[in-house]
């Protein structure tokens, strides 16, 4: 009977000890969140390095980018890390349209991803985090079942806003936005801060 007992003891101890471990190694989405966006901005910039354009470029630097070309647009973002980028991939390049300056508003389709790929806004289902390579412009295209949204160029995040400004009417660019250039510290809404963001951003119009 003592052998049963001490037999039962030891497996009720092996069984609680097991079920502890797999709660330390289950690894939870937004766990260690600062530190993996951080990392996810490090690698699209070491893509960028030599592509880096200064604030107030002029505009023809950001035309000879082609689609599938990593770029980085300073942006007014201020912090204590230095100069701020958004960084830029065209998908689909037109340097015959026009460019929307800091006090017009526009017309766009978006869609918004974190890092893990996962949408948090948006006018239609695009491109997202998780998407590498030279990106099809007819593929995961909006529809006309899909309405844009208007924003004003000065009332949107900063990494918008430094993007929007070298955007031709009828281009679509991928934005990979650090945290000081889009929700800060605190996030917004649905969206937690420390986060990078990813933007399938296509510019309609200009109103």
């Amino acid at each position: 009977m003592n052998k049963c007992l001490l037999y039962l003891s030891l497996f009720l101890f092996l069984s609680v000890g097991f079920a502890a471990c797999d709660e330390v190694e289950e690894v939870g989405e937004y766990d260690n969140w600062e530190p993996r966006n951080t990392a996810f901005i490090d690698s699209i910039h070491a893509l960028a390095a030599d592509r880096l354009l200064p604030l107030n470029a002029a505009q023809e630097e950001a035309d000879k980018f082609e689609p599938g070309e990593i770029f980085g647009l300073e942006t007014t973002a201020s912090t204590t890390a230095g100069k701020q980028y958004v960084y830029c991939k065209k998908i689909v390049k037109n340097t015959a349209g026009a460019v929307p300056v800091y006090t017009n508003t526009v017309e766009t389709h978006y869609y918004g991803t974190l890092i893990t790929g996962d949408s948090f806004q948006g006018t239609f289902e695009g491109y997202g985090a998780t998407d590498r390579g030279v990106l099809d412009p007819e593929t995961k295209a909006p529809t006309a079942f899909d309405s844009p949204r208007q924003f004003s160029v000065s009332g949107v995040i900063t990494g918008w806003t430094a993007a929007l400004q070298y955007m031709h009417v009828g281009e679509r660019w991928m934005l990979y936005i650090p945290y000081q250039s889009g929700y800060g510290e605190s996030g917004s809404n649905n969206v937690l801060g420390y986060s990078a963001l990813t933007f399938d951003l296509q510019l309609e119009g200009i109103d």
